[in-house]
This record gives structure tokens, sequence and C-alpha cells, in this order.
């Protein structure tokens, strides 16, 4: 296998144990041999968006995000649907990206993974358009009914589901080796 590509991981839920994590747990497992996976599993603590700000002065926070996003080699959003849309914490993040070109031509994977998630998962792949990023339909994945599909202990025990997810990998580490 060649190098280790860098993967920044963003969750998008608010819950310090969200599914989403647990997905993102099960990607990195998958790919110890692939991926140098970084999660990001904060989005609470970045300071709400200020256009004011976001160009000449971002908060410390906001600049080691966005740092985190330029330095890896490609992006994964895994994100829960809240309301029909992306949840406000994952939406306030990307507008501290948007006055950059940290995205453009960006290398991701997006995941919603909720209850339904549809409405959420066609505003995620728009927003991140929107940015300049790169992805396909196979770099994309919509898990609805994630909580059923882990047990007790937080075993991914949905085959169907690790299947997509070992495509979604592969067609992922495609996309980021270019």
């Amino acid at each position: 296998m060649t190098d280790k590509k860098n993967i920044f991981a963003i969750i998008g839920s608010a819950s310090s144990d969200s599914s989403n994590l647990k997905i993102v747990k099960k990607i990195a497992s998958l790919t110890t041999d692939k991926f140098n996976l970084t999660m990001f599993n904060d989005l609470k603590s970045l300071p709400h968006f200020d256009p004011e700000l976001s160009a000449n002065n971002p908060p410390k926070q906001i600049i080691e995000f966005r740092n985190n996003i330029e330095q890896a080699d490609g992006i994964i959003i895994c994100t829960p649907e809240y309301v029909f849309s992306i949840p406000s914490g994952l939406k306030n993040a990307i507008e501290w990206c948007i006055a950059t070109t940290i995205f453009s031509e960006k290398p991701i994977g997006l995941i919603t993974a909720s209850a339904g998630g549809q409405n959420g998962h066609e505003e995620l792949q728009l927003i991140m358009k929107t940015a300049m990023t790169k992805f396909t339909a196979e770099t994309t994945l919509l898990i609805q009914g994630v909580k059923g599909k882990f047990d007790a202990e937080d075993n991914l025990i949905d085959t169907e589901t690790t299947e997509k997810l070992k495509v979604f990998i592969t067609e992922f580490e495609k996309l980021v080796r270019g």
C-alpha cells in the first residue's frame, strides 16, 4: 500500500455519543492501513459565525478548524438530519470556511446517518457543491434508521450498511488518491 492519506472527519451531531460518531469510528477501524483519520466531534465549541471576523480576524478555534481542513488530503462529513436540514452547528462551521478557498477542489465524502435524512442529505450535497468540493454519487451515503443498526456495545450489526460503508471507503480512497 502506498502512503496513508490524512483525512479530517467532521461529526455533524451535537451529541457526544452520536450514531454519526459510531459510523466514523467504524470507518476508522476499516481504514487503518489507508488513512490517518482525525475526528472533529466538537462543533459546539466553535463560536457563532460572524462575517466581520471571518476574513480578517477569525477566532483561534476557527483558525485551527480551517487548518485541519486545509492540511487534510480529504474530508468526511458524517451528520444527522435535524428538522429536515443539516444541524445548525455543522452549518455554522461550514459558514466560517466559505470566505476562504479551503474547500475548493477538496475531495469529500458525505454521509447522512439519521432516522430519515433524505432532505438533510440533499442539502449537504448542495452546500458542498456550492463550496466547490469534489465528490461523486459513490462518495455520498445516506444511512436511514441508523440507531437500529448498532447493538448495545456500539457494534455495527447491519450487514447491508457495513457493505455500503466498504464501497463508500473504496470510492472515497480513489477520489482522494486522484
